[in-house]
């Protein structure tokens, strides 16, 4: 007879029941005044006005940026970022290993070469990997804040402006984050955020470009934008303006409701962000002390957006007891939000970045990659269990659940061996 307490083997669990633990975004009253009024007011906007240039107005003035363009979605405002800064064959583009894989395929659509590098170990792009792969044809670095945790922007700063190349930014996990003051997103040639979802900052679904630079800002108009916005901002004496009614012909403006969305969580997004920050704190205190786990740690003046916590499981502490056991003992504790991180992956494990001709015969970048290119990479994801961070005081109860879940699994976990 079994005598352990961990439910997964017959005990009672910490946290009874299957209700839902996490939710995102907050969605107030004003929230839904914002989209009625929206909805009475326009369903459709053809330029820069309305709660669109209201948007991206404030995007402006939160990040400190010259320019912004509202998208349908972060992949769109990835693929208007590189159309913007002419990427294409021919071009090298060193990217990270691991990254959700829209980071890196509009660079296939567009032709452009991307060189996978792996990671450091926060799981963003290691500079010194980075620079092992520049070659006569690389044109641009581009990082990913993963987690909302941000990278190492001070050295990829320095790698990029020592060789002459762009530095660009998807900063889809991590508005908000800050290093020393300075927001994520404004490092680089141009950024590229996501508003799906869970995002930190969310329209449901959406996504922005940020940029300083004018010719960039008028070429991801002209990507995705076209006719009246773009005649109205492109200077007539501009040599592309000609082009200002068809653009690229491609529609990947964002919908109105959804900009409605995003303009009123963008009021509250510090404050969320503040709570995250605190709860966060907890959670990495706490769990960083059991045997087994890795919590993050954050240098001096670094402000994460705490888009996950991600856990970096070290099996040797626990007598080698494989990380899917452990997931499997906590997740019957009742911790249903603890996740393994699957479609977010290093990207050579994926068909796509092994062999894409079948789905992008134009391709001829010539990937290759396999599995055990990037160990590093690999590792972490395999042992990566992520947490979602909470912002509400009254969560604090649950947040205590989790910690004396895990505590507990581990306490127990040679329950689990054999």
């Amino acid at each position: 007879m079994n005598t352990s307490s961990l439910a997964l083997l017959g005990g009672q669990p910490v946290i009874p029941g299957r209700d839902r633990q996490f939710s995102w975004p907050p969605i107030t009253a004003d929230t839904a005044s914002a989209v009625a009024a929206q909805l009475a007011r326009s369903v459709s906007i053809y330029d820069r006005s309305g709660v669109v240039e209201d948007l991206e107005d404030s995007l402006c003035s939160y990040h400190g940026s010259a320019h912004s363009v509202l998208t349908s979605s972060g992949t769109a405002a990835l693929h208007s970022m590189y159309a913007a800064c002419d990427l294409g064959p021919g071009d090298e583009v060193i990217v990270p290993a691991y990254t959700f894989f829209a980071t890196v395929t509009p660079l296939l659509h567009l032709g452009a070469t991307p060189v996978l590098a792996d990671c450091d170990e926060t799981g963003s792009l290691d500079p010194m990997d980075a620079s092992r792969r520049i070659t006569s044809r690389t044109k641009a670095i581009v990082v990913t804040h993963m987690w909302g945790l941000p990278a190492d922007m001070t050295r990829l700063a320095d790698l990029a402006d020592r060789h002459g190349l762009m530095l660009l930014e998807d900063a889809s996990h991590a508005h908000g984050a800050a290093i020393n003051g300075r927001k994520v997103g404004t490092f680089g040639r141009a950024a590229a955020f996501s508003m799906n979802g869970p995002k930190p900052l969310s329209a449901g679904e959406g996504g922005f470009v940020l940029t300083d630079d004018d010719e960039t800002y008028y070429r991801v108009l002209l990507h995705g934008q076209y006719n009246k916005r773009c005649r109205n901002e492109i200077p007539t004496t501009h040599p592309l303006y000609p082009f200002a009614v068809t653009g690229m012909g491609l529609k990947l403006r964002i919908h109105p409701l959804a900009a409605a969305i995003a303009l009123d969580q963008l009021a509250r997004l510090d404050t969320y962000l503040d709570a995250r920050t605190t709860m966060a704190e907890v959670m990495c205190q706490e769990l960083g002390k059991l045997p087994g786990i890795v919590a993050p740690t954050l240098a001096q003046g670094v402000r994460a957006s705490w888009y996950g916590l991600p856990l970096i499981y070290q099996s040797e502490e626990l007598d080698g007891l494989p990380v899917q056991r452990l997931h499997e003992a906590i997740l019957a504790e009742g911790c249903h939000e603890a996740d393994r991180p699957g479609s977010t992956c290093p990207l050579n494990l994926l068909p796509l970045f092994q062999n894409p001709q079948p789905l992008l015969p134009a391709f001829s970048g010539g990937l290759s990659y396999e599995p055990g290119d990037f160990p590093v990479a690999e590792a972490l994801w395999r042992n990566t269990i992520k947490l979602p961070v909470w912002h509400r005081e009254e969560d604090r109860a649950l947040i205590d659940q989790y910690i004396d879940a895990i505590g507990k699994v581990i306490a127990n976990y040679r329950d689990l061996l054999g």
